[in-house]
């Protein structure tokens, strides 16, 4: 029988598991790091919090909150070029707290990893901007391409 995270969240309160995408290069790899969880409490979250939360009808997804609105948060991959909007507390299952790089764990907390969050939430503009123009320019190339 399959869990659902939510279910094991509320059974045993944390979670340790890999990650599945690129869409939190270069924090996390696909198939080689492992991201640690605990289920969130009843607090409102923070700017740069790593959170997961369920995307509707079953997806999940692990990313950062990067605004604090009044009545939810405003969400955003570090390797992504669009801001999910309307996250609502009842959506975030759980806030990251530590990650497994090459069999070492590391932790929110240091000082390392604050200094990564405070360049990602700084240079989130040209960032998005570049994979933008990015993006654009291999459709262009691919309708070249596409033509021959």
């Amino acid at each position: 029988m399959s869990r659902s995270f939510e279910d094991y969240l509320d059974r045993f309160g944390t979670l340790t598991y890999t990650n599945v995408g690129t869409s939190m290069m270069p924090l996390l790899r696909q198939g080689k790091d492992l991201f640690i969880l605990k289920k969130r409490g009843p607090e409102r979250l923070e700017v740069g919090d790593v959170v997961l939360y369920r995307r509707p009808p079953d997806k999940y997804v692990l990313h950062r909150i990067v605004e604090v609105r009044p009545e939810d948060y405003v969400i955003l991959g570090d390797n992504c070029a669009a801001r999910e909007y309307g996250i609502r507390d009842e959506d975030i299952l759980a806030v990251m707290t530590g990650y497994v790089r090459d069999g070492v764990e590391h932790s929110v907390t240091e000082k390392a990893y604050r200094d990564y969050t405070a360049r990602i939430l700084r240079s989130e503009k040209p960032r998005v901007a570049w994979k933008r123009t990015v993006m654009r320019a291999k459709r262009i190339v691919k309708k070249i391409i596409g033509r021959k």
